[in-house]
């Protein structure tokens, strides 16, 4: 259950912001009625970090192809044509 407060709010009741944060769950922080940061506990941002990022294992091992980004694409090349000699 994530908690909705105002940035005012917020900094004004930053401790209780904080244990909420930490009991709750995730608190989402507003400014002018916008959803615009969320507060969450150092555990989950790190597991949330974690599941973000693949490891070499999964990289190696994931089924698509690992070698669209390792070869440039080819670029045109204007070919000159030979000169007239004759």
């Amino acid at each position: 259950m994530t908690g909705t407060w105002q940035v005012q709010e917020a900094k004004s009741r930053f401790s209780e912001f904080l244990q909420r944060s930490l009991s709750d769950g995730p608190q989402t922080v507003t400014l002018r009625g916008v959803p615009t940061a969320v507060l969450v506990p150092i555990e989950e941002w790190e597991r949330l970090q974690r599941s973000a990022r693949p490891d070499l294992k999964d990289w190696l091992l994931a089924p698509h192809a690992r070698t669209d980004n390792l070869t440039p694409p080819r670029r045109d090349y204007q070919r000159r044509h030979p000169p007239d000699l004759g």
